[in-house]
Parts: structure tokens; sequence; C-alpha cells
């Protein structure tokens, strides 16, 4: 059975508390249990202090089975960020901005040009899904369509043709790749925005995508994540576009939306986030799953952020 933890950003110490309160210990350097294996959500990487810990301790665990793993959008991104533009080669797929650049910071501050290069090398290998019998996994949103569209052209390794595809607007690929690793989003009404926990200024909104669009608000719809004061009904082609994740599907986990609140929650029966904000002084969450169709709060297991 499985061990869902989500995404650590560079907190090997909240990690390495985790591991061992769910019964795992270290054998020859490597994280084990003796019948259950953790499946990380992605997100290993940036904010945090222990970013080169905290590969030192997935990485092996994936690389000896120990352990199975998704690509976040954090991953993706330092892809993106290292990889050359083809069309302009003096360029980045993703650009080097004060934003980016921000983001990415402590990731190249603490890894050496060598293991940097190591872990972007081992980052193009990690898949964006987990389907598997009696659950599934991705970083940010199981939606089938977008799945469909990005399993019919991903490599087992991802490509410099792939990310350019996957990072380029208007490109067949990005949408899809979007969806899957940073959630789905809306466009707000006309002059109305708000500014995400990083200060930025938003026009678009993530939507919990896992429910019904029907007689909904831009408020009542939108993550809680981001509260959005606008009470006016959802305009028709948001509904209409919408694929809420089925109710009687296998259960989802996901990680991502920085979650607050004193304890774990479910965003549905089946559907359960394990980003509980643990590089904002939230904790490192995780969800003990033993096969049950029916999600319970009670199988969350979380230790409370110890490091800056």
């Amino acid at each position: 059975m499985y061990d869902m933890i989500g995404d650590i950003h560079g907190h090997a110490d909240e990690l390495v508390q985790l591991l061992t309160t769910l019964g795992y210990t270290r054998r020859s350097g490597v994280f084990r249990h003796p019948s259950r294996q953790p499946i990380f959500l992605g997100d290993f990487i940036d904010r945090g202090t222990q970013i080169r810990e905290t590969l030192e301790i997935v990485r092996p665990m994936v690389e000896g089975g120990h352990a199975l793993a998704v690509m976040g959008n954090h991953e993706f991104n330092a892809l993106a960020f290292h990889t050359r533009h083809p069309h302009m080669p003096a360029n980045h797929l993703r650009p080097h901005n004060e934003k980016n650049s921000g983001q990415h910071a402590e990731t190249v501050r603490q890894l050496s040009e060598g293991d940097l290069a190591s872990h972007l090398g081992w980052f193009r290998t990690l898949p964006l899904w987990l389907d598997l019998a009696g659950l599934r996994v991705v970083h940010a949103c199981w939606d089938e369509s977008a799945r469909v569209q990005v399993a019919d052209a991903k490599p087992s390794v991802l490509t410099d043709e792939f990310l350019h595809a996957a990072c380029t607007k208007n490109q067949h690929l990005y949408d899809p790749v979007e969806i899957l690793l940073k959630g789905k989003e809306i466009l707000l009404p006309d002059g109305l925005s708000f500014r995400d926990k990083e200060g930025h200024q938003r026009h678009n909104t993530r939507v919990r995508w896992y429910v019904s669009p029907e007689n909904q608000t831009y408020r009542t719809y939108a993550m809680a994540t981001e509260p959005i004061p606008c009470d006016l009904p959802l305009e028709h082609q948001i509904v209409q576009a919408a694929a809420p994740y089925p109710a009687a599907a296998r259960p989802v986990f996901t990680g991502h939306y920085w979650l607050t609140g004193e304890r774990p929650e479910l965003l549905a029966k089946n559907v359960a986030c394990v980003d509980w904000s643990v590089a904002k002084g939230g904790f490192l969450c995780a969800y003990r799953w033993s096969g049950e169709r029916e999600l319970h709060e009670k199988n969350f297991v979380w230790v409370p952020a110890v490091s800056p």
C-alpha cells in the first residue's frame, strides 16, 4: 500500500520526521518500509534551505524501487529554465526574468553545477501522473482529456522537443501540461483581479476542478487558497467546458495547492490534496492509503514545519 507525500520544497528535516512517523527506517542510506511505499507528489526543489538533502533522500528511494514519484510544476519549470529555446538559442524556454529567477534561486544556490545537471536529468524521467490499481496520482489536476493528449506525445524521458511544445503558448501540449501540473484556471470577469500568495497580480483563478460548476459563482468555484470577491454566476461557456472529476471514479491524490488550516481536510470523498504549505510555516502532509475507495480524513498524517 502507499503513503502519498506532498510538496517538500527543500524541507528535508520535516521529510525525515514524517517518514519516521510513518514507520520508515534508514537502511544502507535509504528509507524503506517493510510493507508500504511512499508516492511523492513532486515539488522537491525551490524555496527551502535543504534542497540537496531532500533530493538525496527522495531520489535514491525512487531509483532503488522503494518509492514512486510524479513530476511537480517546479521540476518541470526547472527543466524549462535550463533548456535553450530551439529557435532563439540566446533564450531559455522559461525566461530568466526576476520572478522566475527568484523562484528558482535557492535551487541554483544550493546545488553544484554537476549535481544540478544530474538532478535535471532525473527530472526528465519522472512521469506526469500515475494510474495505478485503485488510485491515481497527479501533481495538480486529473483531467482525462489533458492526460490523453499528453500520453499520445510523451516519450519515456522528456525531450527538448516535448518541453518546447509544452512551454510555448499555442503549441499543442501547452494547455494539457498546464492543467496536469498547475491545475485548471478560468479568466475572471473584466476588471477583476487579485494578488496571489507571492504578491503577483492575477486575472485568472484556479478552480475546484473536482466539483460541478453548476450554480456556482466565481467565488465558490475558486480554490480556497484564492478567495475571489465576486458572487457573479459563472459564465455559460465555463460551465459547458468543465469536466469535473467523477464522484464514482478511483481516488485521486494531488499536491500543488498550498492549502492551509489546523489539520488536513479532503477536497472530496475521492480527492485528497497533500500540499499543506510546509514552505510557508504549515506542515508536511501524507495520506496513508490502504485500498479504500472512499477516503477518510483520519488517514492523514502530518508534521509541522520546523525550518524556514
